[in-house]
């Protein structure tokens, strides 16, 4: 598996012009005026990894074959979007589909682009996206009140526990702050998830700013990192502008070397996937043999037999072991038969929680 990113924001903050640049591709039409998306483009992108060049660089294969991630395109949210303002009803009805929301904020002067708001203020428009998103939250959880108390007077027991959670997660709506800093133990957070609110989504804030503050960002950019950090959110720096000129060079040489030029080590989709990752607790592992080597994605905390299901359902279900070798000791000692004459190839079972950077081959019979 992927994972799945909704880009939102304000019109004309710079969404198609990031989607454009991360998929390289012209799906996505930019222009400065309000509701150019309205069905939302959808785009895959290779995850760049370090790490599968060096397994490939040993094993030699006939292709390597990165994992990937899905960014999707939404349209532009006004003030009423909760109330079907704008193309509030789809925008909202898009971000349920999504993992994580990529909230690109404008953070650069530029008299030729027009704001929606009349003004560059990126901890407003945040504001102003997160506000439509909690009162759509709160709607939702009111209309679930009605139906759960008459079940509680029915001696429903479940039902107690999951009023109890709505009317918690309603009060914090109600001072503020979003679904996702609501505490929900262990035990509720089956039932939280399948409240299915919007404000619950992790959030990564993509600072768009102007070419000369890509490296390090801007003082606008610095209010949404703090802003970020206050709400456990996560927030990188990124010019769009940039990430399309980076996106129109042909070889991987030319970037680097246009990269260095601007001071920059890396891509703003490395450090969008980067933040990505953490943001949803996401690792690599990999398989390698002769004909491929390939980087798989699954959740941290994923035992064995999930890694599997990730390559194909029938490994899930017929698990039986998987033979494992960390990364670090496939690197340093050459291979895999090296790894395995020196003892650190491992049989794991069922219960085997998978590390990031773990090479795995399944064992299993359906």
């Amino acid at each position: 598996m992927g994972f799945n990113c909704g880009i939102v924001g304000l019109p004309n903050v710079g969404k198609s012009t990031l989607f454009n640049a991360l998929t390289q591709t012209a799906q996505a039409e930019a222009a400065n005026f309000p509701f150019c998306t309205i069905e939302p483009n959808t785009g895959r992108v290779s995850v760049p990894d370090k790490r599968l060049d060096a397994i490939a660089a040993i094993t030699k294969p006939e292709k390597i074959v990165p994992t990937s991630l899905e960014f999707v395109d939404i349209a532009g949210l006004v003030r009423g979007a909760s109330k079907g303002e704008g193309l509030g009803n789809q925008f909202l009805a898009n971000i349920r589909e999504v993992d994580a929301i990529c909230h690109v904020l404008r953070c650069f002067e530029d008299e030729n682009v027009t704001h929606v708001e009349g003004k560059i203020d990126p901890i407003a428009d945040a504001e102003t996206v997160e506000t439509e998103l909690m009162l759509a939250d709160m709607d939702s959880l009111e209309k679930r009140e009605t139906p759960l108390t008459k079940r509680v007077r029915g001696g429903d027991k479940d039902a107690v526990k999951e009023l109890a959670l709505c009317e918690r997660a309603l009060a914090l709506l109600r001072d503020g702050k979003p679904a996702r800093m609501l505490e929900v133990a262990d035990d509720e957070k089956k039932a939280f998830r399948m409240l299915q609110l919007l404000t619950a989504k992790p959030v990564l804030y993509i600072c768009n700013v102007e070419e000369e503050s890509a490296a390090d960002g801007n003082s606008q950019s610095a209010r949404v990192f703090e802003k970020a950090a206050s709400e456990g959110a996560e927030a990188v720096v990124i010019s769009a502008k940039i990430e399309e000129e980076i996106a129109q060079l042909g070889s991987a040489e030319e970037k680097k070397e246009f990269l260095e030029t601007l001071g920059l080590e890396e891509t703003g989709l490395a450090r969008v996937i980067n933040a990505g990752y953490k943001l949803l607790d996401l690792i690599t592992f990999f398989t390698q043999g002769p004909k491929e080597v390939r980087a798989w994605t699954v959740r941290k905390g994923a035992k064995a037999p999930e890694a599997a299901g990730a390559i194909h359902t029938d490994f899930q279900r017929g698990f039986i072991r998987a033979e494992t070798i960390a990364y670090d000791d496939f690197i340093s000692l050459g291979g895999e038969q090296a790894c395995k004459d020196a003892g650190k190839m491992r049989q794991e079972g069922k219960e085997y929680v998978t590390k990031d950077g773990d090479l795995m081959l399944f064992k299993f019979n359906v």
